[in-house]
């Protein structure tokens, strides 16, 4: 199910060629192989039934491919403006969460203090971002998007939104549960807790007591 729903979102993915070798290392591929080498199933940690190595290559394969066309369109649009990725994201979470501080986002992100002022002080000079003194602890800098900045995060968000939005509706709603929650599985048991079905994002002490909608058929997974 969640296989299929990453192939809704629009790239053609011919099983006969999901073979790691041939998509990522040709080099070392042999050409004479006429069958495909014998898998060793992968146990689950949970004690479960193990999963064939081709369904969880498969699965990787179609998250980076997925991947690769979601960003894409948006990565056009970012270089317009000479950003990145990262320009992206932070644009993308001070949106998603009123009032986010400098440390917040930088606990969202997981990167440097070093990377986050490059990027952050870019956006603040070139008036996308606008960065405010905190009034009750002035040594906490407060982010928002200017009109500007509101204006480049529709658009990143509309592009992106539409190819999402066309596997929805390509996949039907029981896929989109499976694919929601295996992604939210997929997110360290921390960061878990902070995703409640959308922003804000900043504070895990407010994390739902009990799990969202879209995990209910999750529920009995331990954590």
């Amino acid at each position: 199910m969640f296989l299929r729903f990453l192939s809704g979102l629009g790239i053609y993915v011919n099983n006969t060629d999901l073979n790691y070798q041939q998509f990522f290392c040709p080099e070392i591929a042999d050409p004479d192989m006429s069958q495909p080498e014998a898998k060793t199933p992968t146990q689950p940690a949970d004690g479960h039934a193990p999963f064939a190595e081709e369904e969880l290559r498969q699965a990787m394969e179609l998250l980076f491919f997925a991947y690769r066309d979601f960003t894409g369109e948006a990565d056009e649009i970012l270089s317009e403006y000479g950003f990145g990725r990262a320009h992206h994201r932070v644009i993308y979470f001070v949106k998603r969460n009123p009032g986010l501080t400098v440390n917040r986002l930088l606990d969202i992100l997981k990167i440097t203090k070093q990377s986050l002022s490059r990027v952050l002080g870019q956006l603040v000079r070139e008036g996308f971002i606008d960065q405010r003194t905190d009034g009750e602890d002035r040594r906490r800098r407060i982010l928002s998007l200017t009109d500007k900045g509101e204006k480049l995060e529709n658009k990143l968000t509309r592009a992106q939104g539409t190819r999402i939005s066309k596997a929805y509706k390509e996949a039907g709603g029981e896929s989109i549960s499976g694919f929601k929650n295996i992604l939210t599985l997929m997110i360290n048991d921390k960061d878990r807790q902070r995703f409640s079905g959308g922003g804000p994002h900043t504070n895990v002490d407010n994390a739902p007591e009990h799990l969202p909608e879209h995990l209910a058929d999750s529920s009995q997974i331990k954590k």
